[in-house]
């Protein structure tokens, strides 16, 4: 079992790195649908990087890629809603195997540090009352709620706003 570790957000000379993943597979002729995003920062950096990416085949809609800089203002807050969510204390030994057709996962990692998770796709907290670790999938459904909340609100903000004309 890889051991817990902390985040500190103010550490901003090490390296940092969170990705989530959740989608899978259908035979519905859909084929692969899933949303992913990450963002990385390295040292020496004064940004980091978020990316995004979402393939759903809804009204046959093709990849959707999008890239943002970000501040280190923003990088802290991600950071702090990791630490404070405590999902780095948590382990997916006893949580439900991710399947083809639905999983989730989330990586990250400070420094040298590596904390990886994987499950099946969590749709709500009904589905995980019965779970042997329904406390730790507690810990990380309310996180990737936060996340994706988040992150969703900083693409969306950043490619509605128009630069100013000088």
């Amino acid at each position: 079992m890889p051991e817990s570790f902390d985040i500190d957000p103010l550490q901003l000379d090490t390296e940092f790195y969170l990705r989530f993943y959740t989608g899978g597979y259908r035979d519905t002729g859909y084929g692969h649908e899933f949303l992913e995003f990450d963002i990385r920062h390295n040292p020496g950096d004064n940004y980091a990087t978020l990316r995004y990416a979402n393939q759903s085949h809804y009204r046959d809609e093709e990849l959707i890629r999008k890239q943002v800089c970000v501040s280190m203002l923003v990088l802290e807050t991600i950071k702090t809603i990791v630490r404070e969510s405590q999902i780095l204390l948590e382990s997916d030994l006893d949580w439900p195997d991710p399947l083809k057709e639905s999983k989730q996962e989330l990586e990250v990692r400070s420094g040298r540090n590596i904390k990886r998770f994987k499950t099946k796709n969590i749709s709500s907290l009904v589905s995980i009352k019965s779970q042997k670790d329904s406390q730790g999938l507690s810990v990380f459904y309310y996180l990737v709620q936060d996340l994706k909340v988040f992150v969703f609100s900083l693409i969306s903000l950043h490619f509605k706003i128009n630069p100013l004309q000088i």
